[in-house]
C-alpha cells in the first residue's frame, strides 16, 4: 500500500528545508514528507471529509474521466474540476490527458500527516 506523507510547517520552515537541501545541507530520507501544508486551515481545506471521500471513490472507482466521476458521486463536473486541480497541485492526485478527456488518478491509498 501506497502511503503518501503530508508535512505541516510554516512557509518560512518548508523555505529554509528547500533551501538547505539545495545547498546540500540536509539529505531528505524517503519517509520525509514529500507535499506540504503551511497552515492546519489550508490542509483541513483541501483534505476535508468530502475531499477525502472523494480521493476513496477515485480510488476505488478508476474513472475513466471527470465527468464519469461526476456521475458517480454526484457533484457538478466544474465544482469537480476546481477541487481536483487543487488536489493536483498539491500532488494528491494526477490528472492524466486521453484524448479528449482527462482521467483523475489519486496517488495514494493511505495519507500520514506529519508535523
Amino acid at each position: 500500500m501506497k502511503v503518501l506523507r503530508i508535512g505541516l510547517a510554516s512557509q518560512e520552515k518548508v523555505r529554509q528545508r528547500v533551501l538547505a537541501i539545495a545547498k546540500g545541507e540536509i539529505k531528505p530520507k524517503a519517509s520525509d514528507p514529500k507535499i506540504w501544508f503551511t497552515s492546519m486551515r489550508s490542509l483541513s481545506q483541501v483534505l476535508s471529509d468530502e475531499n477525502r471521500a472523494l480521493l476513496d471513490v477515485i480510488r476505488t472507482s478508476r474513472p475513466g474521466s471527470i465527468s464519469e466521476l461526476a456521475d458517480i458521486t454526484g457533484r457538478k463536473q466544474g465544482n469537480l474540476s476546481r477541487t481536483l486541480k487543487t488536489m493536483s497541485r498539491y500532488g494528491l492526485v494526477t490528472m492524466e490527458k486521453n484524448d479528449r478527456s482527462v482521467r483523475p488518478i489519486n496517488r495514494a491509498q493511505s495519507y500520514q500527516i506529519m508535523a
